[in-house]
């Protein structure tokens, strides 16, 4: 009886609810604190300009059952919003979202510094979760038994919306999520038919990503790579050692360049140098055009390339042609 007779009030008043409080458009940012209720969050609405009339704004919570349970968080309102709209947004949970990119190429801790750096998750705890092998998706749980057991490579590069008061766990299940869709079934597929498991294209993959500058060569990098596990050589892929190097302090940089004898060096079943066959898993986060590029590479006998400085290879089938390459870009 007492939200019917609710309901009639708010319908005798509905061009008051239907109406902004200004013709304000600037975006406010509104903080909803943890066990507020609606009294106080429409006090509060009142007192800033957005709703015109407090205690029917309140009233119209209560009238939508939403007075008793508002989420806690941080959104973005408006003064030409409608009181209806305001309350929308309120039971909807439509909390102030951050825009944020995650680029193709970059390793855990990369992306974690790059959240952290937003204010969206702490570093540690995001590289933690990371480690901890908690996450149950039918894609990771293909991975080899003797893998790493990290999400490296499964952190999908995309640009993201995410809520400011997102959890670590739950912006990677984001990231998981999205990186299930995109990569489909079809792909998972080609993959096998190509001779290569989820996980082995994954890794190849992040190898291409961080190898290619022009977009252009990456079905041919991926063809070299492929041809050369198909002889049972060495991968001998630079960015491998890279990853195993880990952080340089000298530089500031995750990626180093590194000299020709370090290469050989570096102890880690990732050095590809050193190491048959593909590292134990991905290095980086891989985007979509190395995965196609790896489940569709193009038909050469390529077998070596080489850098020219200019962000492109010289390519060669034989060793003979590869020191040529060598001595021409030098």
């Amino acid at each position: 009886m007492e939200r019917t007779l609710l309901g009639i009030y708010l319908n005798y008043r509905k061009d008051e609810i239907e109406s902004p409080a200004s013709a304000d458009s600037t975006a406010i940012d509104f903080s909803i604190r943890a066990g507020e209720n609606g009294a106080t969050v429409a006090a509060r609405l009142e007192r800033m300009g957005i709703v015109s009339d407090g205690d029917l704004f309140r009233l119209l919570l209560r009238y939508w059952g939403v007075d008793a349970k508002i989420e806690a968080g941080d959104y973005v309102l408006r003064r030409d919003m409608s009181m209806s709209d305001v309350a929308s947004h309120l039971q909807h949970g439509r909390l102030r979202a951050k825009s944020i990119t995650i680029r193709e190429g970059l390793r855990a801790e990369e992306i974690a510094h790059l959240l952290a750096s937003e204010g969206l998750v702490d570093q540690e705890e995001f590289i933690l979760l990371v480690r901890d092998d908690a996450f149950h998706y039918d894609f990771l749980r293909d991975r080899p038994p003797d893998a790493p057991k990290t999400l490296e490579g499964f952190l999908f590069p995309d640009t993201y919306q995410l809520p400011v008061n997102i959890t670590a766990t739950a912006l990677i299940d984001t990231m998981l999520i999205n990186f299930d869709q995109r990569v489909t079934i079809e792909m998972r597929q080609r993959a096998l038919d190509n001779g290569l498991d989820l996980y082995e294209a994954l890794t190849l993959a992040s190898i291409v990503e961080r190898e290619v500058v022009v977009a252009e060569e990456r079905p041919i990098v991926a063809s070299v790579y492929l041809n050369r596990l198909r002889l049972g050589m060495y991968l001998e892929a630079d960015p491998t050692v890279q990853y195993a190097k880990g952080y340089d302090a000298e530089t500031g940089r995750w990626w180093p360049q590194l000299a020709l004898d370090e290469l050989r060096a570096v102890d880690s079943p990732f050095n590809t140098f050193t190491h048959p066959g593909l590292p134990p898993g991905p290095i980086c986060s891989p985007g979509l055009a190395s995965i196609e590029a790896v489940l569709n590479p193009v038909e050469s006998n390529y077998l070596f390339f080489h850098a020219k400085g200019d962000g492109s290879h010289a390519f060669a089938e034989t060793f003979e042609e590869h020191l040529e390459n060598q001595r021409k870009y030098q």
